[in-house]
């Protein structure tokens, strides 16, 4: 269920600190809205507030919810979604391929049928009426972004609960189907917030629904679920407003650098012009993705190889967007391997 590759058995391996390994296999913004100073005057002697209420504030203020509903936060956007199935109990859970395992993980643990629809090949096929739809947007790990208003009216129109994952919708300049939520009051967003705001240790998501709907979910869940370290360092980030902007040009500017080296290596026979902070790329036949890993480990760079998504296979890896100078070392990296290969 891992989202990247493991960056500390990795260091271990090469003999290295975590800090010295080129990330690629992980899709988090390497910039932060706000650095670790914010935190030396939070104190640790009272409870954190069981309410949340400074945080759903910063929350909504960001994300504005219309009349009708609601949000409940969570230690972190995999325990969103556990939370929510386990509310749910869906008999027949419908996932998007190909997506991130938590999802297929969990309907496993809770005895859901799973039918599997895949976004490349057949994304209009029938759902079974009464299903829990779950759909990932943009989509991981290619990062296609996609409008949804045809899909939410087949859904609707099979009567089925919604799940929309836009853990990664910050990036783009779109809007959230989250304001469907008044016309249909069984469709629920979840949100990440460590993705975006490059934060993965502060494990902070939410699931935003009808208000009923957050109610029933609320039962379920424990007190102080979050932090005060973790609410306080996520609500000055919000804060942070220019961040976004900032973000989202960085992000384009540096996904299309990254985008240029892989298409110039000539080591990738498609590129996936993903919308969101990474890439994609299905290698050439002869090459797989456990071949090119094992000879990048000399320049302490990691990267993901995506055979266990639904799909995909061993020729498929992807890319998180770096800064240029490990853009740059990457590109040189590929370009070893490309020589060594091809003498």
């Amino acid at each position: 269920m891992n989202h990247g590759g493991n960056i500390y058995q990795f260091a271990r391996r090469l003999g290295c600190l975590p800090e010295q390994v080129l990330d690629f296999s992980a899709n988090i913004n390497p910039e932060q809205a706000v650095d670790l100073s914010c935190l030396q005057n939070v104190s640790l002697t009272p409870y954190a507030d069981p309410e949340y209420s400074d945080l759903k504030q910063a929350l909504v203020q960001r994300y504005p919810i219309l009349p009708g509903a609601a949000i409940e936060v969570f230690n972190g956007a995999s325990a969103a979604i556990f939370s929510l199935l386990r509310v749910l109990q869906p008999q027949d859970l419908v996932l998007y391929t190909p997506l991130y395992g938590e999802y297929a993980h969990i309907a496993g643990e809770l005895g859901c049928v799973v039918h599997n629809i895949s976004r490349l090949d057949n994304i209009l096929a029938e759902v079974p009426k009464y299903s829990t739809v779950i759909f990932v947007n943009p989509s991981t790990p290619d990062g296609q972004l996609y409008e949804l208003q045809d899909l939410l009216a087949r859904w609707q129109a099979a009567q089925c609960t919604i799940i929309i994952d836009e853990s990664f919708l910050d990036f783009c300049a779109v809007a959230s189907v989250a304001e469907h939520i008044t016309q249909y009051d069984k469709l629920y967003v979840i949100k990440s917030l460590s993705k975006f705001y490059g934060c993965a240790g502060i494990r902070i998501g939410y699931v935003m629904a009808a208000s009923s709907a957050i109610k029933d979910l609320q039962c379920l869940e424990p007190a102080w679920k979050l932090s005060s370290l973790d609410m306080t360092y996520m609500q000055q980030a919000l804060a942070n407003t220019a961040f976004i902007d900032q973000t989202r040009q960085q992000t384009r500017h540096l996904r299309e650098l990254l985008f240029k080296v892989l298409q110039n290596c000539s080591l990738f026979r498609h590129i996936y012009p993903g919308q969101a902070n990474f890439l994609l790329a299905r290698l050439v036949t002869d090459v797989d993705g456990y071949k090119l890993q094992t000879a990048l480990e000399s320049s302490r760079i990691l990267i993901r190889v995506c055979d266990n998504f639904e799909g995909l296979d061993k020729h498929h890896v992807r890319f998180a967007v770096k800064n240029e100078q490990a853009i740059t070392l990457l590109a040189q990296g590929l370009t070893d391997f490309k020589n060594k290969k091809t003498p």
